[in-house]
């Protein structure tokens, strides 16, 4: 079950990489604040990602998460909100 956990949670951090942008719109390895968040992550929420979202994976385990935020530990709370963010998308025209 552990294995589960771990496997989802890296689902979880390898999303988390497709969604992140280097500064200054480049692509590429993530910062290493980006691996440290996402290492804090894993190492917070892999409780509350067996209690509330057993059996999901990736950007499904995710959302669980986020639609569940109310009932996240303060520890996964706290290192959720330190996740990078995906920048906006440029405007349009």
């Amino acid at each position: 079950m552990k294995l589960k956990i771990l496997l989802a949670l890296g689902a979880l951090a390898i999303g988390g990489a497709a969604f992140a942008q280097e500064p200054g719109g480049g692509g590429g390895a993530p910062t290493p604040e980006m691996v440290a968040a996402r290492q804090a992550m894993m190492a917070a929420c892999s409780t509350d990602l067996k209690t509330l979202c057993d059996g999901k994976q990736g950007r499904e385990a995710m959302m669980c998460m986020r639609d569940n935020a109310e009932k996240l530990s303060a520890g996964c709370k706290d290192a959720m909100a330190k996740m990078p963010r995906r920048a906006p998308p440029p405007p349009a025209g």
